[in-house]
């Protein structure tokens, strides 16, 4: 099933859900508090000629979508695919396809745990789905921006955020930026195909800024 899902057309909704929980924020934000890393794991991730971003899972808040996510990392699944949708001062999305937007096999789709999951804040990484809630399984996107809106409500079901970027923003934003074009009928699709290099889980290292 096509993960293209519909992110954009919530572009201009304009909901939040209150006070967030405390994050490891990146260089070029204005919160100052820290979050607890004893209990998560850290995944780096190799973009190919742009460098290496290292993220901060919730596995504490978000446990499924981390297992989810993790069992996809520890089995090399993302390595090789691509961003493959880039909307600027919004999110990249990537983990579906490769170049020429063949998808892989996915395991089973997964419970949607917006609801006890991080805020769509810039710099998280969120599990991307289909208008159904439950429908969630290898596709992620990074938020570029505070997109709060994507959060659960009482009016929605909301996107799983389950983890922040904790180093390598500025890469996560040089490709929000790339010249995108229409492509096998896949809108914001990068024009020169940025790829996934190796995932891998590492230590997480409570120093580190994006």
């Amino acid at each position: 099933m096509s993960m293209i899902v519909t992110l954009a057309t919530l572009a201009t909704a304009s909901a939040s859900r209150g006070k967030t929980p405390n994050l490891r924020v990146s260089a070029d934000t204005t919160d100052d508090d820290t979050w607890a890393t004893e209990s998560h794991t850290c995944v780096s991730m190799e973009i190919v000629d742009y460098g290496t971003i290292t993220i901060e899972l919730a596995d504490d808040q978000t446990p499924i979508t981390v297992e989810n996510f993790l069992t996809y990392v520890n089995s090399d699944f993302y390595d090789g695919l691509i961003f493959h949708r880039v909307i600027e001062d919004f999110m990249i999305q990537g983990g579906g396809y490769d170049a020429k937007f063949n998808e892989k096999a996915t395991n089973a789709a997964i419970v949607d745990e917006a609801k006890t999951g991080l805020s769509n804040l810039r710099g998280t990484i969120s599990m991307a789905r289909t208008s159904k809630a439950d429908s969630a399984t290898d596709q992620f996107f990074i938020n570029t921006v505070d997109n709060t809106y994507l959060d659960y409500s009482s009016k929605s079901d909301g996107y799983a955020a389950f983890g922040k970027v904790t180093d390598g923003m500025t890469i996560v934003d040089a490709i929000s930026e790339v010249d995108t074009h229409t492509y096998k009928g896949n809108s914001d699709v990068p024009k020169t195909a940025i790829y996934i290099g190796a995932v891998t889980t590492v230590q997480c290292d409570a120093s580190s800024t994006a």
